[in-house]
C-alpha cells in the first residue's frame, strides 16, 4: 500500500527516507509510527499500512538515517539483533525527536489537521519525549525503555498520552516501572495500561508477540486515537 518518500530532516538541510501509506481518499488525520531498534522493517511498514487502511495518513520515518539508511532487521536473528543494539547505542535520541517533529510537520503539510504518534521499544521512549517536546495531538508509547529517567519532562506533556507497559519486560525492571506509575498515575492527560508480558509483546510478527495482549493493546490505541484525533 505504501512507499518510501523523502521528507525534510531536522536541522540539517538534508532529507530522510520515510515510509508513507495513505488511504484512497485524502486524510485529514495522520499518524507517525516510530520504529523499534530494528528500523523501518516489514513489521513497521505493515503497521503503517494498517493505519492507512483505517483512514489515516501514516508515516514511519527512517530514524537511523544518520547512521545507516533503510535499516531492516529481525530480532529473531541473533546477529541482526546485536546489530540493532549497536545502532541504538550510537543513535542520538534528541535528534530523533526532532526528526519525528519533522515527520509530524510533513503530515500537516499534506493536509492533516491532527496528527498522533505511536512508538515501540526505542520508539516508545521517543514517543514519550515526543509528547513532551512536539505538537503531537495524541501519543502512544508501547513498552518504552528508560522512561524512569525521563520523568522530569512529564510536566511539559499537555496533550493526551497513553503508555502500554510490559510487566515482565526484561529491559525495564519493576523498580523503573514503579517510578513511572508513581510519577504519572493520576495525571489527567496520561493513561497507563499494564500487561503480564515481556518486552515487544505487540510486535507485528516474531517470537515475542503475544497475540491476545497485542490485540488488546492495539484496540486501546485505536480507540484512543479515535477519541483524541477524530
Amino acid at each position: 500500500m505504501g512507499a518510501f518518500i523523502q521528507i525534510p530532516a531536522a536541522n540539517s538541510g538534508e532529507t530522510m527516507d520515510a515510509y508513507l501509506a495513505e488511504p484512497a481518499q485524502k486524510a485529514k488525520i495522520g499518524v507517525v509510527v516510530i520504529q523499534e531498534i530494528l528500523g523501518v522493517n516489514p513489521g513497521i511498514r505493515a503497521m503503517t499500512d494498517a493505519w492507512a487502511a483505517q483512514g489515516y495518513a501514516a508515516i514511519a520515518p527512517d530514524l537511523f538515517w544518520r547512521l545507516h539508511r533503510r535499516v531492516e532487521l529481525n530480532a529473531d536473528i541473533p546477529e541482526e539483533f546485536q546489530e540493532a543494539l549497536g545502532l541504538m547505542q550510537r543513535f542520538d535520541g534528541d535528534l530523533g525527536v526532532k526528526d519525528i517533529a519533522a515527520s509530524i510537520q510533513a503530515l500537516r503539510d499534506r493536509g492533516c489537521e491532527k496528527v498522533g504518534v505511536v512508538g515501540y521499544c526505542l520508539g516508545g521512549r521517543l514517543a514519550f519525549l515526543t509528547a513532551a517536546r512536539t505538537n503531537s495531538d495524541a501519543t502512544v508509547a508501547y513498552y518504552g525503555v528508560g522512561l524512569d529517567g525521563l520523568l522530569g519532562e512529564s510536566g511539559k506533556i499537555g496533550k493526551p498520552l497513553m503508555l502500554h507497559i510490559a510487566k515482565q519486560d526484561k529491559f525495564v525492571p519493576a523498580e523503573a516501572q514503579a517510578k513511572v506509575h508513581a510519577s504519572l498515575d493520576g495525571k489527567a492527560n496520561v493513561t497507563i495500561y499494564d500487561y503480564d508480558a515481556d518486552h515487544a509483546f505487540a510486535r507485528h510478527v516474531g517470537s515475542s508477540r503475544v497475540p491476545a495482549l497485542a490485540d488488546q493493546a492495539d484496540k486501546r490505541t485505536r480507540d484512543f486515537f479515535v477519541a483524541n484525533l477524530r
